[in-house]
């Protein structure tokens, strides 16, 4: 196995068109779990860790633009108001160890439908933006994921930054796992609420050949919010409402058997995960509008 040090960009680019196989490492904490248990063994490994601009982000008027190799606990730390379904699903990543390592770029390299970051990523509704000598390309995060651990990206492509909208309404996320800490997610599930538009968006992860959303739930409760006037009246929401979105929730899961659980069991946390999260977001969404109209 060779190892490639580029100590820029532009030589990480070159060295990628020149090795397409080569397997881009940066926090290593999928790629070297799978090196260390002899499931991968690649003809190069391309180190980006000296690309210092992989790991700054820049918070603009509508959008933040977050390096590949951020790490998790600096999106805890730093990006809590602007990306905060990222930041809950931070939390969940592993140890604080792995946590000061690993960035959203490797989740989105492995392309794993358990990786803690996915959900939050397709709630938030960003763009991946990858690059190779050939030039520059924005991939829409519902076109990223095409197959189980597979994703949209050419071989002589790396990931550079991902855009996500900044939140203009409350997100959240949660996750089942066999264990409080340092688990692979058996489900996940991740909803933004979007008040300029009116939307909704979910994610769920590990439930699936690939991560997923819910998008009949979505449409389902957008159009129940609009119908009710719940947007303007932050009144309530009605049982029957949160029961039939996590449904449809539910309904949107593929899952399969594996030692971590059951299908049954994942479609059946799913729902109950979009539940308490609805519930969550919609009164963090009352209370901001209370105390906007006390203002």
């Amino acid at each position: 196995m060779d190892f490639l040090r580029p100590a820029s960009w532009e030589e990480a680019l070159a060295a990628k068109a020149e090795h397409p196989t080569a397997v881009p490492i940066a926090g290593g904490t999928d790629v070297m779990v799978e090196i260390n248990f002899d499931h991968r063994r690649p003809e190069y490994l391309l180190d980006l860790n000296r690309i210092g601009e992989l790991s700054e982000w820049e918070v603009g008027e509508k959008t933040v633009r977050l390096g590949a190799s951020v790490p998790y606990t600096q999106i805890m730390e730093n990006l809590r108001a602007e990306l905060p379904g990222l930041a809950l699903a931070s939390h969940t990543v592993a140890s604080p160890q792995i946590r000061n390592r690993g960035g959203v770029g490797g989740n989105l390299g492995t392309a794993s439908p358990a990786g803690d970051a996915h959900p939050a990523l397709l709630a938030a509704g960003c763009e991946v933006e990858v690059e190779s000598v050939r030039g520059r390309r924005m991939i829409p995060i519902d076109d990223f994921y095409v197959g189980v651990k597979r994703n949209a990206m050419e071989p002589d492509e790396l990931i550079r930054s991902v855009h996500l909208p900044k939140a203009d309404g409350p997100q959240q996320f949660s996750k089942v796992g066999t264990r409080n800490a340092m688990v692979i997610a058996v489900c996940a599930f991740g909803i933004a609420l979007h008040p300029e538009t009116r939307t909704v968006r979910t994610g769920i992860g590990s439930a699936a050949p690939t991560p997923v959303r819910a998008r009949e739930a979505e449409d389902f409760l957008a159009a129940a919010l609009e119908e009710g006037g719940f947007w303007e009246s932050a009144g309530a929401l009605p049982p029957s409402v949160a029961k039939q979105f996590a449904q449809l929730a539910s309904g949107a899961c593929n899952p399969i058997d594996d030692v971590r659980g059951s299908a049954k069991y994942r479609r059946h946390a799913v729902g109950i995960m979009a539940r308490r999260t609805l519930g969550w977001t919609w009164e963090s969404y009352r209370g901001n509008e209370r105390s906007a109209q006390c203002a």
